[in-house]
C-alpha cells in the first residue's frame, strides 16, 4: 500500500491553486464533454486517501467509481504489474498469448457463481464486456432481442447506450441507437406504487408479461440486469424479483446476464452481488474492481455459451493486456488475503448505523427518503421533506459541502437525487467515521 498518511488534511480551498491552474490547462486541451465530479488533481492515492497537487488529503468515498476496492496503490497490484511491465507490455493475446490471461480466466471460473464448466474472454472496459455478452448470447441462441430494465446502466458505446436507461448525460444527442433492445420494469421498492413489500412479485409479473406479449420470449437472446443497479441509484431489486426473472429466462432458453461491473469483487460483501439470492447467471460481466485500477473487463459464463462465437469473433487489440492481468491477479490476492468481503460487510454495518442515526435526528427523516445498498455500496435517496419528490438540488448541495471539507462523495440516480458511497474496502474505520461526521455536519448546515 502507498505510504500516504491515512489522515484527512485540508490546507487550501478545495480545489486549491495548483488544481485551479491545471483545470485551466485541462479546459484548453481536453474535450468539454469529459466531465469531472470534483476538479482537484490527484498526485498520490492509497488506502482511503487521495492526495492532491496542493497537498490536501481527501477521504475517498468514491474509489474511482468502485474501481480501487483494494486501494489505489495496493502492494500486490503494484508488485505484480511492475514485474510484468519489466518483462513485456503487450504482444496481443490473439497474436502470441501469455499465461497471465489464462490465469485470470482460471480465477474467474473459480470465483464466479456456479460449479458448471466456465470460460472467459477478456476486454478493456465494462461497456465492452456488456457488448460482447450480447454478441455471445446472440451467437448461442440465434435470436436478436435483448431485454434490459428501467434505471439500468450498461455503458456509453452505441449498443450499450441503447441498453442504458438514463438519457442525460449518457444518450442525449448521440442517436440513433442499436435496434432490438427492449426495456421493462424493475422492482424499485422505495418507489413501487403498491409498496416495497409487493414490488418483487408485481414487478417480475409485469416484466414477464411485457416480454411475452410485446417481444415474444422465443425472440429474446439475453436478459441483462445489474443485481444492484449502480448509476440508476444503487437500487436493490426487491426480494424475489431476480430469481423469478432468472427462472423465466431458463424456462425460455434465454441467456441470463448479470452485469456485475460495479457490484462485483467483494463490493457488496460477497464476491458477486447475485449470490445474495442464489442466482447463478449464464454469463457475468465484470470490470471496475477486477484489477486494482488497471483497465480490464471480462465476460465469464457457461462453457457451451462462451464457445458459441466463431474463432476470431471475439477479441480486441488490448483485451486482457498482460499488465492489467497481472494487476487483476494482485487484486484478487489482496481480496482473499485481507478478507475484503468481511471488510465490506463491516463498512455496511458502520455506514447504515450512522446514516440511520442521522435520519432519526431529522424531523420525519427530513430529506433522507431511503437508506439502501449492501456492503460498501451504500446510498441515500434524498427527497423533499415529507414527500417522495426527488430533491436533486439538496443532493448537489450536500455533495458540494462534503467536497469543501475534504470528503469525496459521488451522486447518481435517474432523478439525480442519490448520494452514493463507494469507499475502498481497505479504508480505515477512523477515516470512515470521520467521513460520516463530515456528512452529518453537511446535513446540519443544509
Amino acid at each position: 500500500m502507498s505510504d500516504i498518511p491515512q489522515e484527512r488534511r485540508v490546507l487550501t480551498a478545495i480545489p486549491g491553486p495548483k488544481s485551479v491552474e491545471l483545470q485551466a490547462r485541462r479546459t484548453a486541451a481536453v474535450a468539454a464533454g469529459v466531465g469531472s465530479t470534483l476538479p482537484v488533481f490527484a498526485a498520490r492515492a492509497g488506502g482511503g486517501i487521495i492526495e492532491d497537487v496542493d497537498g490536501n488529503r481527501l477521504i475517498d468515498f468514491g474509489s474511482g467509481i468502485a474501481v480501487t476496492s483494494v486501494g489505489a496503490s495496493a502492494e500486490a497490484v503494484v508488485r505484480r504489474a511492475s514485474a510484468q511491465l519489466a518483462d513485456f507490455t503487450h504482444t496481443c493475446f490473439m497474436v502470441t498469448p501469455y499465461e497471465g490471461y489464462v490465469e485470470v480466466c482460471e480465477r474467474l471460473a473459480e470465483l464466479t457463481p456456479g460449479d458448471h464448466a466456465k470460460k472467459s474472454a477478456l476486454f478493456n472496459s465494462g461497456a465492452e464486456a456488456v457488448e460482447n455478452a450480447v454478441k455471445i448470447a446472440r451467437a448461442y441462441t440465434k435470436r436478436t432481442a435483448v431485454v434490459v430494465f428501467d434505471h439500468g446502466y450498461h455503458g456509453r458505446t452505441n449498443l450499450t447506450m441503447a441498453l442504458t436507461a438514463k438519457n442525460m448525460p449518457y444518450k442525449q444527442g448521440f442517436g440513433p441507437f442499436a435496434p432490438e433492445v427492449y426495456r421493462v420494469p424493475v422492482a424499485y421498492g422505495y418507489r413501487w406504487p403498491t409498496g416495497a413489500e409487493n414490488a418483487g412479485a408485481e414487478a417480475s409479473a409485469q416484466a414477464i408479461d411485457e416480454i411475452t406479449k410485446q417481444i415474444g420470449a422465443q425472440n429474446v437472446a439475453a436478459i441483462i440486469i445489474e443485481p444492484v443497479l449502480g448509476e440508476g441509484g444503487f437500487i436493490e431489486p426487491a426480494k424475489g424479483f431476480l430469481p423469478e426473472i432468472a427462472r423465466f429466462a431458463k424456462d425460455n432458453g434465454i441467456v441470463f446476464v448479470a452485469d456485475e461491473i460495479q457490484s462485483g469483487f467483494c463490493r457488496t460483501g460477497q464476491w458477486f452481488a447475485c449470490e445474495d439470492e442464489g442466482i447463478v447467471p449464464d454469463l457475468i460481466t465484470t470490470a471496475k474492481g477486477i484489477a486494482g485500477g488497471l483497465p480490464l473487463s471480462a465476460v465469464t459464463g457457461r462453457a457451451e455459451i462462451m464457445d458459441a462465437a466463431h474463432s476470431g469473433g471475439l477479441g480486441g487489440t488490448y483485451g486482457g493486456n498482460p499488465v492489467a492481468c497481472a494487476g487483476a491477479l494482485g487484486a484478487i490476492e489482496t481480496m482473499i488475503e485481507l478478507d475484503l468481503n468481511g471488510k465490506a460487510r463491516r463498512i455496511e454495518e458502520v455506514m447504515k448505523g450512522r446514516l440511520g442515526e442521522m435520519r432519526a435526528k431529522l424531523p420525519n427523516g427530513g430529506v433522507i427518503g431511503d437508506i439502501r445498498g449492501r456492503g460498501a455500496m451504500i446510498a441515500i435517496e434524498l427527497v423533499k421533506s415529507g414527500t417522495k419528490e426527488p430533491d436533486a438540488a439538496a443532493t448537489a448541495a450536500l455533495a458540494k459541502a462534503c467536497h469543501a471539507e475534504g470528503l469525496l462523495v459521488l451522486t447518481c440516480g435517474t432523478y439525480g437525487n442519490v448520494l452514493r458511497f463507494l469507499p475502498p474496502l481497505v479504508i480505515g474505520e477512523d477515516l470512515l467515521d470521520e467521513g460520516l461526521d463530515i456528512l452529518e455536519q453537511a446535513f446540519a448546515t443544509l
